[in-house]
């Protein structure tokens, strides 16, 4: 007989080198190149062709600027890099490099030019030509404000015919586009300093990224007024830059004291006045996957979900895995061409098998956000079979954001979300976890008091809202378009904790995450992986977020306390409190250690400590029971704040020691 520890430690050899536990794929992150300009700073990723953080000193002026190629069905061409050429001199820089987009009928080639001038001014300008003839929806650059340092700042905005338009950028989630025809758009990022972005070679406009919760603001071309997708023909060249200048007094630089180690900090904002309760967080059901077997069941069960989401697909199977998760369902109606009549056919099936429905999400498969009417007839033909009716879309926020459900007839509004309509590496995906509780807090706005429910959050798009022709199947060598291996992986356990910390700090009613099992749920099945080279699982094991989501739900029915990182896109987390008892979910974002120093809000300086790490991560996904039953470290702090170190994409959790 194979012990425990005999099977971790074959485990850890058989893995030895493989480094899928940290975010799903044993390949090496996107390289980074450090620029300087004089007083700008940037970064480049040279295996994207990706500008990141433009900053005069630590103001951010610009996320990122990247050229997309983009088809008829705004799927993105991924870019294939090649002859990176970096010159640096006198305080500037110049960095060439070649780029294909390749994918079908696409063929776009283009030499990208990056130059860094000491006086302040980075321009990226793109030269290239169309390898074939083939439909595209967007093609060249887009530029990516930051959310934290332009919400509700004045800008300057100039336009194609010379006129200035002074203006500010949106504070609340803008349903339209806030800025059109743009050659320049400018801002102040220091007294008496702008900063000033101007466009080449097409027409730009501005959209509110957030919408589709990116975190920045989208500078981009072509304007979404044309019509697409368009014809581009082979031959076809293709001209446009980017030039970021500095304009005004620059301010003396600064002395700074640079420590060896440096201490990120986890502070509570606010005080305990700012707390908010919890969302009531679920899962959705799997009806790809096969029925859940007994310890399945006896791990969801530990997780303790809120509520269970249906679509309706199997029924049957949702009722009876409902009653054995003793988890209310959240049933998802999706009405097509005879409403009254879908809703009287699901009353008779509903009135023999009794379940338990805690709400009703109502859509119709022929609006993109669904008209309350809907909701309201669903109510009138359910009577008594659920608890609550809701409108919204099944889709992005943006399109409940352009079509507001009227809100009398409903209970609350709804919207899905995930983090890669746009962007797909991990950096992007840490810097759209933000964006979440702005989509919240702006649904609230509107909502007129009503709630708002999140529903479903996935790492990848479930479906293409806004295709214009068929997907194409998957090539056998690829996962389906709807799986992601950092859902196995201590990564996608450190993006779902800020996830729920985002989403409960910014006052979301209920959440449901993932599925009960699969490639896309909180464990593998018993059979294991389907793509086991793609998607490195194995049979029966939980996923790290898995405990990220059992440790949220033990406090289901307390308050959330609203913290600030002083570095969100390297480490976040959130404090819990329930009935006397406090515990602090903390994450590491990134691929190196680091320490935070968090302040710890309980009298009781009495704390453990259990870490989800590189080091714990077999035990704590093979045999979840037996380490969820550990209690972690004893630790006496000698003040009101704990120094918590952080492995790799690392988690710890923090309890006061009589929890």
């Amino acid at each position: 007989m194979i012990t425990r520890r005999a099977t971790l430690q074959l485990l850890t050899a058989a893995t030895a080198g493989a480094q899928s536990f940290y975010y799903g794929k044993d390949e090496p992150l996107p390289r980074q190149m450090e620029l300087s300009a004089g007083p700008l700073t940037a970064v480049f990723e040279p295996e994207l062709g990706l500008l990141r953080y433009v900053k005069f000193g630590d103001a951010e002026i610009l996320r990122a600027i990247y050229a997309a190629v983009r088809d008829r069905n705004w799927g993105t061409v991924a870019p294939k890099i090649s002859n990176v050429k970096l010159e640096t001199a006198d305080g500037g820089f110049q960095l060439t490099f070649d780029v294909s987009n390749v994918e079908g009928p696409i063929d776009f080639a283009w030499r990208g030019t990056i130059t860094g001038d000491p006086k302040g001014s980075i321009r990226f300008a793109m030269e290239g030509e169309a390898r074939s003839t083939f439909a595209r929806n967007r093609l060249g650059f887009a530029v990516l404000h930051p959310i934290r340092e332009c919400a509700g700042r004045m800008c300057t905005v100039m336009h194609g015919g010379g006129s200035k338009e002074i203006g500010k950028f949106p504070l609340e989630v803008a349903p339209n586009q806030p800025f059109k025809d743009m050659r320049s758009i400018s801002h102040e990022v220091a007294p008496g300093l702008t900063a000033e972005v101007a466009f080449e070679g097409e027409i730009f406009e501005m959209e509110d990224h957030r919408n589709w919760t990116d975190g920045s603001y989208k500078t981009y071309c072509t304007p979404l007024e044309l019509p697409f997708p368009v014809e581009v023909p082979k031959g076809k060249k293709v001209s446009q830059a980017v030039t970021v200048t500095l304009q005004g007094t620059l301010p003396a630089a600064p002395v700074r004291f640079v420590p060896r180690r440096k201490l990120y900090t986890l502070d509570v904002a606010g005080g305990a006045q700012a707390a908010m309760p919890l969302p009531r967080v679920g899962f959705g059901l799997s009806p790809e996957s096969p029925a859940l077997d007994g310890r399945q069941i006896q791990l969801l069960l530990a997780a303790r979900p809120a509520h269970l989401r249906a679509d309706g697909k199997d029924l049957a199977r949702a009722i009876q895995e409902h009653r054995i998760l003793q988890a209310p369902l959240e049933l998802a109606i999706h009405l097509g061409a005879d409403p009254e009549a879908e809703l009287q056919t699901l009353a008779k099936m509903l009135a023999a098998q009794k379940p338990k429905i805690d709400r009703c999400l109502v859509f119709h498969t022929g609006e993109k956000s669904s008209n309350a009417k809907w909701a309201a007839l669903a109510r009138e033909t359910l009577k008594g079979m659920a608890a609550s009716f809701g409108a919204g879309t099944n889709a992005y926020f943006a399109e409940l954001n352009r079509e507001r459900p009227e809100t009398a007839p409903i209970d609350f509004l709804t919207f899905s979300l995930n983090p890669q309509v746009h962007a797909f590496d991990n950096a992007s995906l840490v810097e759209n976890l933000e964006a979440q509780a702005d989509a919240v807090t702006s649904a609230r706005r509107f909502a007129g008091g009503k709630n708002i429910v999140v529903s479903p959050v996935t790492f990848k798009p479930r479906f293409n809202p806004n295709a214009t022709a068929g997907e194409e199947a998957p090539r056998p060598d690829t996962l389906p378009s709807t799986a992601d291996p950092r859902q196995l992986s201590l990564f996608g356990a450190a993006w779902t904790l800020g996830s729920l910390k985002y989403l409960a700090e910014s006052g979301a009613h209920s959440a449901t995450y993932y599925e009960t099992h699969g490639a896309r749920g909180l464990m593998e099945t018993a059979a294991g992986s389907r793509w086991p080279k793609l998607f490195a699982s194995r049979a029966g094991q939980v996923f790290p977020l898995y405990h990220v989501l059992a440790d949220f739900n033990e406090f289901a029915g307390g308050d959330v306390l609203r913290t600030r990182s002083s570095q969100p896109l390297a480490v976040d987390g959130m404090i819990l409190r329930r009935a006397g008892r406090q515990r602090a979910l903390i994450a590491n974002m990134t691929a190196e250690p680091l320490t935070v120093r968090v302040a710890w809000p309980s009298a009781s300086r009495r704390v453990r400590m259990r870490k989800l790490d590189e080091y714990s991560v077999r035990e704590a996904t093979l045999y979840p029971e037996s380490w969820r039953a550990q209690p972690g470290d004893a630790i006496t702090l000698a003040g009101p704040a704990i120094d918590v170190p952080l492995a790799a994409y690392g988690i710890v959790r923090l309890d006061t020691a009589e929890a």
